[in-house]
C-alpha cells in the first residue's frame, strides 16, 4: 500500500475549466499570435504614483522586514478612518484584519467560521473561489440561481427556501463578479433580516464598492443597524479600487471575537502581509475619492461600448453591468450538438476568432461567457469585432 497519498483536502480542489483556453491562449501570444484576451479581473490602469513613492520610500527606508500579523497600526487606522468616512461604520483597530488581499481575508473568514457540513448560502453566478474556500473548510455551499431576467437579484423565497438547520452563513457580493448585478438597498436589508431571524453570520465582499454605475451607490451591508453590524464580515481591499491587484492588500472588517480568532488564525497561516505594500495603502486609502473617479468613469465608458457591441450581435443577450468591471453576456442561442456548453464556445472563440474569455459554467451562470472590460476601448472593439465574425459562421 502506498502511505504517500495526498489528503482528502487536496482533491476538494479541481483544474478550472479556464485553465486549458488561459493556457493555449499564453501559448499562442509567445508564438506571436495576436490575441485580444479579455479574461483578467484587474484594472489596466497603473497604479496612482503617490502609492508607489511611499512604497519606495519604505524600501529605501528599510521598512522590509516583518509587521504585526494583522497589519501595521498606520494602515489599520487608515482602514478604521475609510470605513467611517464612505461607509458610516465605526471599527477600532483591533477589529480590523490586513491580508494578502482580499481572496485571502474571505479565506481568514470561513477558516474561522464554518465547521464541517456547516451549510453557506451562495448567489449565483458567483466567483468560484467562493465555494472552492468553502468546502476546503468542510462546508456545504449552497446555491441559490440568480436570473438575467432579475437582474441577477436573488428571489428572497429562494433565499428563504435555501436556509436549513445546518446554514451557518451567507456570502454576498455586491458589485458582482461576474454578472456586474448590484444588489439593491431593499434586497440587502431582505437579507439582513433573513440572517437575523435564524442567526447566521454575514460575509460581504464589497471589493467593487467604488467601481458603480448610473448613479448606483453602494450599500455596506454592516451599516443597516446595529444587530446586522454585530454579524457581519466586512471584506474589502486596494486591489480594484486603486489598480493594485499586485500589491496583495485585502482587509476584514468584523466583530471583535471574529476578528481576534482571524488574527490568531494568520499569525500561524501567512503572518504579516508585505511592509512596504501595507505603506503604499495607507496612501491610497488616505486619496480623495476624485482621484479614482476618472478610472470609474473610462470603465463606466467602456461598460456602455461593450454592451452596445454585443448586443448588437442576433441571438446575443445581455443585461447591462451596474457595476464592476464585468460583461456577462447569454450566448446559448450558439451553442449546439457541435458546441454543448460555454466551455466549448470559449474555446471555439479562441480558436476561430483568437479572442479569449471565461466559461459563464464556472460561476455557475451557464450558457453565459465573462468579459472583462479592464481593458483598452481599441481592444474591446477589435475583440468583439471577432467575436461576432466567429459567431456569424454558426446559426444563432
Amino acid at each position: 500500500m502506498n502511505t504517500l497519498s495526498l489528503s482528502a483536502r487536496a482533491g476538494l480542489l479541481k483544474p478550472s475549466p479556464t485553465l486549458a483556453i488561459t493556457s493555449k491562449a499564453n501559448a499562442m501570444k509567445a508564438e506571436g499570435i495576436d490575441v485580444v484576451s479579455f479574461g483578467a479581473g484587474e484594472p489596466d490602469f497603473n497604479t496612482p504614483q503617490p502609492i508607489c513613492d511611499a512604497a519606495i520610500e519604505a524600501i529605501n527606508q528599510g521598512f522590509t522586514k516583518y509587521t504585526p500579523s494583522a497589519g501595521i497600526p498606520a494602515l489599520r487606522k487608515a482602514i478604521s478612518e475609510k470605513l467611517s468616512r464612505e461607509n458610516g461604520l465605526t471599527y477600532s483597530n483591533d477589529q480590523i484584519i490586513v491580508s494578502c488581499g482580499a481572496k485571502h481575508s474571505v479565506y481568514n473568514t470561513v477558516q474561522v467560521l464554518i465547521d464541517p457540513g456547516d451549510e453557506v448560502i451562495l448567489i449565483a453566478p458567483y466567483w468560484m473561489t467562493y465555494a472552492d474556500q468553502i468546502l476546503l473548510a468542510g462546508g456545504v455551499p449552497v446555491i441559490v440561481q440568480a436570473s438575467a431576467e432579475n437582474g441577477f437579484v436573488p428571489d428572497y423565497d429562494q433565499l428563504k427556501a435555501a436556509v436549513s438547520s445546518k446554514t451557518k452563513a451567507i456570502l454576498v457580493n455586491s458589485p458582482s463578479n461576474p454578472t456586474g448585478a448590484v444588489l439593491p438597498r431593499e434586497t440587502l436589508k431582505e437579507i439582513a433580516a433573513l440572517a437575523l431571524r435564524h442567526d447566521l453570520w454575514i460575509i460581504s465582499d464589497e471589493i467593487y464598492e467604488h467601481l458603480i454605475y448610473d448613479g448606483e451607490k453602494h450599500t455596506a451591508l454592516a451599516s443597516l443597524g446595529s444587530d446586522v453590524y454585530d454579524r457581519t464580515i466586512t471584506i474589502n481591499g486596494c486591489s480594484k479600487s486603486y489598480a493594485m491587484t499586485g500589491w496583495r492588500v485585502g482587509y476584514a472588517a468584523a466583530p471583535l471575537a471574529v476578528a481576534k480568532a482571524m488574527s490568531n488564525f494568520q499569525d500561524q497561516v501567512t503572518s504579516n502581509p508585505t511592509s512596504f505594500a501595507q505603506r503604499g495603502a495607507v496612501i491610497a486609502l488616505g486619496l480623495p475619492a476624485t482621484s479614482m473617479e476618472a478610472m470609474r468613469v473610462e470603465f463606466e465608458a467602456r461598460r456602455d461600448l461593450i454592451h452596445q457591441l454585443l448586443t448588437a450581435i442576433p441571438g446575443v443577450k445581455m443585461l447591462k453591468p451596474k457595476g464592476a468591471f464585468y460583461a456577462f453576456p447569454d450566448i446559448s442561442a450558439y451553442l449546439g450538438p457541435d458546441l454543448k456548453s460555454d466551455v466549448d464556445l470559449a474555446t471555439y472563440l479562441l480558436d476561430e476568432a483568437k479572442v479569449a474569455v471565461v466559461p459563464g459554467s464556472v460561476f455557475q451562470g451557464f450558457g453565459h461567457i465573462r468579459l472583462s472590460y479592464a481593458t483598452s476601448r481599441a481592444d474591446i472593439e477589435k475583440g468583439v469585432a471577432r467575436i461576432a465574425e466567429a459567431l456569424s459562421k454558426r446559426i444563432a
